[in-house]
């Protein structure tokens, strides 16, 4: 087992962006959240963790607490995290960290390791050759609506019977278009199950993030075998050509880190926590 020195290090933070196979990953050179902070390789039997030091106050204490509210300082090193975990990817599978996951000492990291040894280990060898991959539904609610509700033959001329009716029409929109959503999503889900090992649903932001006036409907990640990566993509534009025309747009992204499928490791969720005590 590799050990780390840990003399005169009381300022700085292990910071951990994944798990991965030892022997598999045979090293990683390059940087961590910054350019002055490597990427470092620490082994405990067979599984490796890929950590950089950091300074602990840059994620704890009020400087850390402002920094995680500073988009313009989050977003960056959120992408780097992102990019070293992918760069391990390319070597080996991985049990990927959450961005700001960091322990006061390579000890605490070792505790963590030697409870949860087990299931870090196993998931590494359930994840061999396999990939998440995320599907969005994005809605545009306008163009849904006029497949779904024809327009009226004939207005009433009172402006307020007009009113009563635009109402009701409206009522009549959202309650089919709900329905709608509903059946065609789950529709979809069990279909692109069928060539997926796992499915998880997650979290549906209430507006596409990327500016585009659509709605995320549903927001799906999939554990799919890299053989099966080209009849996946194939089956979401079939499915994407079925649906466009109708308001209903399928997004494949990937392949992810397997974020959606990690089994939970406690200690992770309050790592940051753990740092900040413990420093």
């Amino acid at each position: 087992m590799t050990r780390v020195d840990e003399e005169g290090r009381g300022d700085e933070g292990i910071y951990l962006f994944c798990f991965a196979r030892q022997g598999v990953l045979p090293g990683l050179a390059g940087p961590g959240l910054d350019e002055q902070s490597p990427v470092f390789l620490w082994a405990f039997r067979e599984v490796v963790a890929v950590l950089s030091r950091v300074p602990l106050r840059a994620f704890c204490g009020p400087s850390g607490e402002a920094h995680l509210r500073d988009l313009t300082w989050v977003g960056p090193r959120a992408c780097r995290h992102e990019e070293v975990i992918e760069r391990a990817m390319r070597c080996s599978p991985v049990f990927p960290a959450r961005f700001g996951t960091l322990f006061s000492s390579v000890e605490r990291l070792e505790g963590l390791l030697k409870a949860h040894y087990d299931t870090v280990s196993g998931f590494l060898d359930s994840m061999i050759d396999k990939e998440e991959w995320g599907v969005k539904g994005l809605l545009c609610e306008a163009e849904a609506e006029r497949h779904l509700l024809a327009p009226p033959s004939d207005l009433p001329p009172s402006p307020g019977a007009r009113y009563l009716l635009e109402r009701g029409r409206r009522a009549e929109a959202d309650r089919r278009l709900r329905s709608w959503v509903e059946a065609v999503g789950a529709s979809m889900t069990e279909d692109l199950q069928r060539g997926s090992v796992a499915c998880r649903g997650l979290r549906a932001v209430p507006r596409d993030v990327s500016g585009r006036d659509a709605q995320v409907a549903f927001n799906l990640a999939f554990l799919l075998l890299r053989s099966t990566r080209e009849d996946f993509r194939l089956r979401v534009e079939r499915l994407n050509a079925k649906h466009s025309g109708r308001g209903l747009n399928l997004e494949l992204s990937g392949p992810w880190p397997p974020y959606s499928f990690c089994p939970s490791l406690d200690p992770l969720a309050g790592a940051t926590r753990e740092a900040n005590a413990s420093a």
